[in-house]
């Protein structure tokens, strides 16, 4: 069985390749329903249902490419908080330009009764 640090390393790398995919449904199997967004300029998104409509919309636009470089994960019994260098590629469907951000991410994620590791709370520093 996985350690806890390997299966919240698995949920990043999940999280990427499932964006990558535009596989939103797995997107939303990785994160609380009352889960908080928080990013630079804008209010906190609130709850999976709003980070799942909002990456819908945008993959009807955009392809979302990945690349994470996690620093440190600490766990303290359920919960467990990581920093994570990320770099993201958004590139329009319909041709035009990828631009690019990068920067760091904070997130806090919460043990399930089943075992398995869930985001509670992201704050996204990309610019």
């Amino acid at each position: 069985m996985p350690t806890d640090e390997e299966q919240i390393r698995e949920l990043v790398a999940t999280w990427m390749t499932a964006t990558a995919a535009g596989d939103i449904e797995r997107v939303g199997t990785l994160m609380t329903a009352d889960v908080i967004f928080l990013t630079p300029g804008n209010p906190p998104m609130r709850g999976r249902d709003a980070f799942v409509a909002t990456l819908q919309a945008a993959l009807q636009h955009v392809q979302i490419e990945g690349k994470q470089d996690i620093q440190e994960i600490r766990i303290h019994g359920d919960t467990a908080w990581m920093w994570n260098h990320l770099t993201v590629t958004v590139t329009p469907v319909n041709g035009g330009a990828a631009k690019q951000r990068t920067g760091y991410t904070l997130s806090i994620l919460q043990k399930q009764p089943d075992g398995r590791w869930l985001m509670v709370r992201d704050a996204n520093l990309l610019t």
